[in-house]
Protein backbone atom coordinates (compact mmCIF):
# COMPACT_ATOMS: atom_id res chain seq x y z
CA UNK A 1 0.00 0.00 0.00
CA UNK A 2 0.86 3.93 -0.35
CA UNK A 3 2.51 4.84 2.93
CA UNK A 4 2.08 8.70 3.28
CA UNK A 5 3.02 11.36 6.21
CA UNK A 6 0.06 13.64 7.00
CA UNK A 7 0.34 17.37 8.86
CA UNK A 8 -2.61 18.57 10.78
CA UNK A 9 -2.49 21.95 12.61
CA UNK A 10 -4.63 21.39 15.93
CA UNK A 11 -5.86 24.14 18.62
CA UNK A 12 -4.06 22.54 21.00
CA UNK A 13 -4.23 24.64 24.32
CA UNK A 14 -3.53 21.88 26.97
CA UNK A 15 -2.64 18.64 27.74
CA UNK A 16 -5.86 17.02 27.86
CA UNK A 17 -6.10 18.62 24.70
CA UNK A 18 -3.04 16.81 22.98
CA UNK A 19 -4.13 13.60 24.30
CA UNK A 20 -7.40 13.57 23.14
CA UNK A 21 -6.15 14.84 19.61
CA UNK A 22 -3.41 11.74 19.78
CA UNK A 23 -6.44 9.52 21.05
CA UNK A 24 -8.52 10.23 17.77
CA UNK A 25 -5.57 10.35 15.35
CA UNK A 26 -4.41 7.06 16.54
CA UNK A 27 -7.84 5.52 16.54
CA UNK A 28 -8.33 6.00 12.33
CA UNK A 29 -7.46 3.01 9.86
CA UNK A 30 -4.22 2.46 9.01
CA UNK A 31 -1.86 4.58 11.02
CA UNK A 32 1.23 3.23 11.78
CA UNK A 33 2.77 6.61 14.11
CA UNK A 34 1.58 9.88 15.55
CA UNK A 35 3.69 12.37 16.99
CA UNK A 36 3.37 15.90 18.44
CA UNK A 37 5.65 18.50 16.04
CA UNK A 38 6.42 22.00 15.90
CA UNK A 39 7.71 24.76 17.98
CA UNK A 40 4.58 24.74 20.26
CA UNK A 41 3.68 21.28 20.17
CA UNK A 42 0.57 22.25 17.99
CA UNK A 43 0.94 19.86 15.09
CA UNK A 44 0.16 16.05 14.47
CA UNK A 45 2.54 14.24 12.12
CA UNK A 46 0.68 11.01 11.06
CA UNK A 47 2.43 8.31 9.14
CA UNK A 48 0.67 5.68 7.77
CA UNK A 49 -1.64 3.11 4.66
CA UNK A 50 -4.45 4.51 3.19
CA UNK A 51 -5.87 6.61 5.24
CA UNK A 52 -8.07 9.45 4.59
CA UNK A 53 -6.42 12.90 5.90
CA UNK A 54 -9.73 15.09 4.84
CA UNK A 55 -12.42 12.64 7.08
CA UNK A 56 -9.22 12.50 9.76
CA UNK A 57 -9.24 16.23 10.08
CA UNK A 58 -12.48 16.37 9.94
CA UNK A 59 -13.44 14.19 12.73
CA UNK A 60 -10.49 16.46 15.01
CA UNK A 61 -12.54 19.38 14.12
CA UNK A 62 -15.49 18.00 15.41
CA UNK A 63 -14.01 17.17 18.81
CA UNK A 64 -11.42 19.93 19.31
CA UNK A 65 -13.61 22.72 17.11
CA UNK A 66 -10.47 23.74 15.13
CA UNK A 67 -8.01 21.20 12.96
CA UNK A 68 -6.28 22.52 9.33
CA UNK A 69 -4.92 19.82 7.31
CA UNK A 70 -1.10 21.43 6.30
CA UNK A 71 0.59 18.88 4.50
CA UNK A 72 -0.05 15.30 3.07
CA UNK A 73 2.91 13.34 1.11
CA UNK A 74 4.39 10.16 0.21
CA UNK A 75 6.55 8.23 2.18
CA UNK A 76 9.61 6.20 -0.20
CA UNK A 77 11.13 3.17 1.61
CA UNK A 78 14.43 3.48 2.07
CA UNK A 79 15.57 -0.18 1.92
CA UNK A 80 13.60 -0.42 -1.59
CA UNK A 81 15.90 2.91 -2.90
CA UNK A 82 19.03 1.47 -2.21
CA UNK A 83 18.42 -1.33 -3.84
CA UNK A 84 17.12 0.62 -7.14
CA UNK A 85 20.82 2.47 -6.52
CA UNK A 86 22.66 -0.81 -5.77
CA UNK A 87 22.18 -2.00 -9.32
CA UNK A 88 23.07 1.05 -11.18
CA UNK A 89 27.24 1.52 -12.45
CA UNK A 90 28.39 4.93 -11.65
CA UNK A 91 28.52 6.13 -14.93
CA UNK A 92 25.05 5.25 -15.78
CA UNK A 93 22.08 8.73 -16.05
CA UNK A 94 19.56 8.18 -14.12
CA UNK A 95 16.24 8.76 -15.79
CA UNK A 96 13.97 11.77 -15.03
CA UNK A 97 13.17 12.28 -11.61
CA UNK A 98 9.65 13.17 -10.73
CA UNK A 99 8.37 15.41 -7.90
CA UNK A 100 7.25 13.71 -4.99
CA UNK A 101 3.17 15.18 -4.96
CA UNK A 102 2.66 17.79 -1.84
CA UNK A 103 -1.14 18.66 -1.25
CA UNK A 104 -1.84 22.01 1.11
CA UNK A 105 -5.32 23.11 1.95
CA UNK A 106 -6.98 25.96 3.60
CA UNK A 107 -8.86 25.71 6.36
CA UNK A 108 -12.12 26.13 5.07
CA UNK A 109 -14.25 28.58 7.70
CA UNK A 110 -16.57 26.70 9.82
CA UNK A 111 -20.26 27.75 8.82
CA UNK A 112 -23.63 27.01 10.93
CA UNK A 113 -26.82 26.84 9.19
CA UNK A 114 -29.66 27.98 10.65
CA UNK A 115 -33.40 26.63 9.83
CA UNK A 116 -36.35 29.00 10.35
CA UNK A 117 -39.75 27.14 10.74
CA UNK A 118 -42.75 29.21 10.62
CA UNK A 119 -46.39 27.23 11.03
CA UNK A 120 -48.51 28.16 7.57
CA UNK A 121 -51.44 28.95 9.56
CA UNK A 122 -51.69 30.37 13.06
CA UNK A 123 -53.74 28.06 16.02
CA UNK A 124 -56.92 29.47 17.26
CA UNK A 125 -55.80 29.67 20.89
CA UNK A 126 -56.33 33.13 21.69
CA UNK A 127 -54.32 32.79 24.99
CA UNK A 128 -50.82 34.06 25.25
Amino acid sequence: MLQQKIVIKVSMHCDKCRTKALKIAAAADGVISVGLHGPEKDKLMIVGDGIDAACLTESLRKKLSHASLEMVEEVKDKSVEEKKGAGKKDGEKKGPQLPTTTIVCCPQPQLEYFAVVTEPNPGPCTML
